[in-house]
């Protein structure tokens, strides 16, 4: 037989899980459209384009490099534009999705092909994507990027 202070804490257990996985009242397909957001912004990696990535990009942006690089929106942005960092193709996988109230975390694998400054290469990432929706969009807010273990 169960005792009160047992079931108490079972029911804040689930409670506090609940809280964490269900999207928040008004918000159904949150998750989703961060989704659409993401992969609007993989494919403008591939096929720079400044306006789409401004549109898609939060203005207080973090973006983590593997190499321990951090770049601003600005930086991010400039060095997409100018092929410093120039993605050939980018496939992702592995790919889970948590929304909690304005923000979607996304974490996934990354596998690319790049030519960045003319010198072609291959890289596997794993990635973590903070999104906050920003008057009705969703920006990409932080990134951060590290290699899988060998």
């Amino acid at each position: 037989m169960m005792t009160i202070k047992t079931m108490v804490g079972l029911l804040a257990s689930g409670l506090a899980l609940c809280a964490c996985s269900v999207m928040p009242v008004g918000s159904a397909g949150a998750g989703d459209s961060a989704v659409a957001a993401a992969e609007k912004l993989r494919v403008a990696m591939v096929d720079p384009d400044q306006a789409v990535l401004s549109s898609l990009v939060a203005d207080e942006l973090s973006y983590g490099h593997s190499g321990a690089k951090v770049d601003t929106k600005a930086s991010f942005i400039a060095d997409l534009m100018a092929g410093n960092s120039d993605f050939v193709s980018i496939d992702i996988s592995d790919q889970t999705v948590k929304v909690v109230q304005d923000i979607t975390i996304i974490r996934h694998t990354l596998v690319a092909k790049t030519n960045d400054r003319g010198v072609a290469g291959n890289v596997k990432l794993h990635v973590l994507q903070v999104w906050q929706r920003q008057g009705g969009a969703w920006k990409l807010l932080a990134r951060q990027a590290v290699r899988p273990p060998a």
